[in-house]
């Protein structure tokens, strides 16, 4: 347990009320009880407010509906995230290296890591202090893997890439992949050698079964902060700008260059050697043709400028009965253009 108090500095917010309250964890405000903190961010909860058992919540603003303490914060999400990090369980670990483990003789594995059953290390990989490695793990020769990672299972990271400090890669990931790369002679088709490899920089989180290819040349780069969803494809010498978010089943082309705090919805496609700028938000099922400037949202297939793709997707279920009337209009057209010549 916590006092109110102790979670009002770590999450630098503002106390109103008891802060000598103990806070045991944090529940949403329907199903929150006494011990519990929770959470108000959203006025269509508002009446929950009247019935909630929590001892205390977090909020943007003073609310008289909540009769309890309060600790206000101008991004009460952010406030919910560290609290629930606070009370979240930790993650279990193998007690060192399982010998049911394959570890290369070359290789070498910092003091408090874990190892789990059937985890292959190769040749010259380096292993950070206090990484855990699942159950089903590859990592290839001449791998880099920094302090604090968490490898979940049946992730592959092929040889040479390097991971950074603090990075989570969820299950069935592969890191590292060849680059698709091809050239056309006559009727077939002739790979082409993908020599480069991935960095993943610090505090990056991978998503579950991404597929985060190897560059051509030189590397592909997920720069520091970066968090990925499941089902994302990241494909030859991208380069990835310090955090950004890709949402699930997003496919980005080759040698894409995306900024900085970028936001790239789910099942957005984008087409190759292209620059997505920095702080740049492309909406859902979009389709990415070309270069989109800093600070731009867009939308669509191909990609519109927001606004603009909302006002023609209204116009969308108009069209039939705008045809029709045009129809018509030609047609009274054609009429008086007769009339007249008689």
């Amino acid at each position: 347990m916590i006092s109110l108090e102790k979670i009002a500095k770590i999450i630098k917010g503002t106390l109103i009320g008891d802060g000598a309250v103990m806070i045991a964890g944090i529940r949403p405000l329907d199903t929150a009880d006494k011990g519990d903190i929770s959470f108000f961010i959203d006025n269509r909860y508002l009446h929950l407010l009247e019935t909630t058992r929590a001892s205390a919540i977090i909020t943007a603003s003073y609310t008289s509906a909540f009769k309890g303490p309060q600790v206000l914060l101008d991004n009460p999400e952010a406030g919910y995230a560290r609290v629930a990090a606070f009370f979240a369980p930790g993650l279990s670990a193998f007690p060192g290296i399982s010998q049911q483990a394959f570890v290369d003789k070359s290789s070498s594995i910092g003091e408090g890591s874990s190892v789990y059953p059937m985890t292959y290390i190769g040749k010259d990989a380096v292993i950070g202090k206090d990484v855990i490695l699942f159950a089903g793990v590859f990592v290839g020769n001449g791998v880099r893997i920094g302090d604090r990672t968490v490898i979940y299972p049946n992730v592959s990271i092929l040889h040479d890439c390097s991971i950074g400090n603090d990075v989570i890669i969820h299950a069935g990931t592969v890191i590292g992949s060849d680059g698709f790369g091809y050239t056309r002679d006559g009727n077939g088709s002739i790979k082409i050698p993908q020599t480069g490899t991935v960095q993943i920089d610090d505090n990056v989180e991978i998503g579950a079964n991404n597929c985060i290819d190897r560059a051509t040349f030189e590397k592909t780069w997920i720069k520091r902060g970066v968090k990925t969803d499941n089902l994302v494809h990241i494909a030859h010498n991208v380069v990835v700008g310090e955090g950004s978010l890709i949402v699930a089943q997003a496919g980005i082309s080759g040698s894409v260059t995306v900024g900085r705090e970028a936001v790239i919805g789910g099942q957005v496609g984008i087409v190759d050697h292209v620059r997505i700028g920095n702080r740049v938000m492309i909406g859902s099922q979009s389709g990415v043709p070309k270069s989109i400037p800093d600070n731009q949202i867009r939308s669509g297939s191909p990609a519109l400028p927001h606004r603009l793709f909302l006002r023609v997707s209204a116009a969308i279920p108009k069209l039939p009965g705008m045809l029709k009337r045009l129809k018509q209009l030609e047609n009274r057209v054609k009429k008086l253009e007769n009339n007249g010549e008689n």
